[in-house]
């Protein structure tokens, strides 16, 4: 019996350790210049042969290296020479560290039952220790807005970076905005009931948005009144109007965005971001009108419309672009963690779909961090800005050259190892050794 004990004990041990997590890296701790590398500032700039320097978790210097000598004695030096830096890239709207495994129920944290649910934070479900969330840093994702789903209202989302010991640690902007999915004036027939499934207008339409509404007026009636019961869903809206948090309006077609847009003003929400945004481009002028800028769905999908162009998603940001809306993508949808990833080769799809490269990169860097509000620190290789930035030996929006050699968040050098290349090594190492 003691024996088994004792197997067991040992084989849990196993278990638990091939599951830890990879180690945070330690705070910066000594000045690190990177050089001769193309430095992408994220803002559209590009200095070809650049000298980039950081200490303390901050940038301290960005220009030139063509015409400057730095003395590298006091600082661990990086030749990058042939090589590109980037701002580390930015995915918003994600369920990132809320799910680990889809099929397993006990893992799913990425919503609560209810329809009205503001004050659920996404934060606290966090889990900076998932495989999933680990597996982002070697294609340069290293920021997210981690965002709940379910219900009219879902809850509040926060923007978090990929490389810490628990959600304390890794927050960088905490309940940043309330995410709600707007009603579709639209629906298909039940064809299981035998209905028509042709697209029809829904019946229930304004008595949806008015439920809507209801909750916003309530909570500017509680917000006036007797606040000595604390009503947790009211209290958190209010950041809506106080302008402490942006409003997420989940919402694709022409209509619900003119709504949505409508609804928000008439209740003086300070500040909204259209999420999806399908059939934005078609509203483009009112929402440079009212500043409204766009997390863009998924370009790598299908035509929302019979009668779309076959090639509409993938030149959807060029519209929106050329028509001066602030648009960043976002990769929601059918394994949308495991998409994530990926968010560097979509932002590169829109290239061949006519931005440039650096067009294309300003979508996934410095545009979410204005929307999300953490441009100031994030988004571009500025000075002063965190020393969040990696190493690519080559264009990281193209997934055959985004090889990435360094990665830092807040100027820490960060491990780039994950389950699936310890995987890789494991079988190359196996098939390298037969005969």
């Amino acid at each position: 019996m003691k024996h088994i004990h004792i197997t067991l004990i040992v084989a849990l041990l196993s278990l638990y350790l091939g599951f830890a997590q990879q180690t945070p890296a330690p705070k910066q701790s000594k000045a690190i210049a990177i050089t001769g590398a193309t430095a992408h500032i994220g803002d559209g700039t590009v200095i070809t042969n650049s000298l980039i320097i950081f200490e303390d978790g901050k940038l301290t210097q960005v220009l030139d290296g063509t015409t400057v000598k730095v003395d590298g004695s006091k600082m661990d030096v990086i030749d990058a020479r042939g090589k590109h830096v980037y701002p580390g890239f930015i995915v918003p709207n994600s369920t990132l560290g809320l799910v680990e495994i889809g099929a397993v129920r006990a893992t799913n944290d990425d919503r609560e039952l209810g329809s009205w649910l503001p004050h659920v934070r996404s934060l606290i479900a966090y889990n900076a220790e998932s495989k999933i969330v680990e597996s982002m840093r070697p294609n340069g994702v290293l920021i997210g807005q981690i965002t709940p789903r379910g219900g009219r209202i879902a809850g509040t989302s926060s923007v978090v970076q990929f490389d810490a010991w628990n959600w304390e640690d890794a927050v960088i902007k905490e309940d940043d905005g309330i995410h709600m999915s707007w009603p579709s004036p639209f629906v298909r027939g039940r064809w299981w009931l035998g209905e028509d499934p042709a697209s029809k207008p829904n019946k229930n339409y304004d008595a949806q948005v008015n439920e809507i509404s209801d909750c916003f007026n309530a909570t500017k009636a509680y917000m006036q009144g007797d606040r000595s019961t604390v009503n947790l869903p009211y209290e958190a809206t209010n950041g809506l109007f106080d302008g402490s948090k942006t409003l997420y309006i989940n919402v694709g077609n022409e209509k619900g965005i003119i709504d949505a847009v409508n609804f928000a003003k008439s209740h003086n929400v300070k500040s909204m971001v259209i999420v999806g945004g399908y059939e934005a481009y078609k509203v483009a002028d009112m929402l440079n009108k009212n500043d409204i800028p766009v997390l863009l769905q998924r370009v790598h999908s299908r035509p929302g419309r019979t009668d779309d162009d076959y090639d509409m998603p993938f030149k959807l940001a060029k519209l929106l672009h050329n028509s001066g809306v602030t648009v960043a993508l976002e990769t929601s949808g059918q394994m949308e963690r495991m998409n994530s990833r990926n968010l560097p080769f979509y932002a590169g799809t829109t290239v061949a779909y006519g931005l440039t490269k650096e067009q294309a990169l300003q979508l996934i860097t410095l545009n979410p961090a204005k929307i999300l509000g953490i441009d100031d620190a994030y988004g571009s290789l500025e000075v002063g800005k965190s020393a969040t930035l990696f190493i690519s030996e080559g264009d990281a929006l193209d997934m055959r050259t985004n090889i990435i050699t360094h990665a830092f968040i807040d100027g820490r050098l960060i491990s780039l190892e994950t389950h699936q290349t310890k995987l890789w090594k494991r079988y190359s190492e196996k098939y390298e050794n037969q005969d």
